[in-house]
């Protein structure tokens, strides 16, 4: 792996439990479903951010930028999925970004800031995963988890510089409210596996 993710496992709060990555490897499927839903999501919060925010220029240009790449994704998990005969179907979501979107704060500029937070924390996380199982693919899926780590981390990194250019205050405080609550949606059973979701419970 040539990209440094060492900023990113400095900021997330904990490393992905083992049992996680077992639970991918015993759900191929689901990890390419959701893994598609998560690109789809990310896009949809990028363009959602642009539209509810349409005087931040530095902001429409990196979620403009980020959407877009986001969409490549997801229509590159699409192809990994036809040709592997997995069938695109609906699936519930993993409670991860709902989780931590509702320690939010109702009104601007600090809703601003704790979305964006927010962003870092799932790009970051998704990053770590990607990480973290790609060693245990096939050399298709490993290549291609591995060259989605870049992009991830320039993500995690625009949405934090983002968040520290609106805030009227250090975010430290704000970083560690999401930094707990995200190490408890991590580490804590998951009764479906999904790939931002917890182990699974026995």
């Amino acid at each position: 792996m040539s990209v440094d993710i060492s900023e990113i496992l400095d900021f997330l709060p904990c490393e992905t439990p083992d049992a996680w990555v077992e639970a991918a490897l015993a759900h191929p499927e689901e990890l390419l479903i959701d893994h598609a839903n998560c690109e789809k999501k990310a896009a949809g919060t990028a363009l959602n951010l642009m539209f509810r925010y349409v005087d931040k220029i530095d902001l429409l240009n990196k979620m403009s930028r980020l959407a877009r790449e986001e969409l490549r994704h997801f229509e590159q998990v699409l192809a990994i999925m036809k040709k592997r005969g997995v069938e695109y179907r609906h699936i519930s979501s993993a409670r991860y970004a709902n989780g931590l979107r509702e320690l939010a704060r109702s009104s601007d500029p600090g809703k601003l800031v704790d979305i964006l937070i927010c962003g870092a924390l799932i790009e970051a996380r998704s990053c770590e995963r990607f990480a973290r199982i790609a060693p245990h693919l096939d050399e298709e899926l490993k290549a291609f988890y591995e060259g989605l780590l870049k992009s991830e981390s320039r993500h995690f990194k625009d949405y934090l510089s983002l968040a520290r250019s609106y805030a009227d205050e250090d975010i430290a405080p704000r970083v560690a409210v999401f930094r707990e609550r995200e190490q408890q949606l991590i580490e804590s059973t998951d009764t479906a596996f999904r790939f931002h979701s917890g182990p699974l419970a026995a």
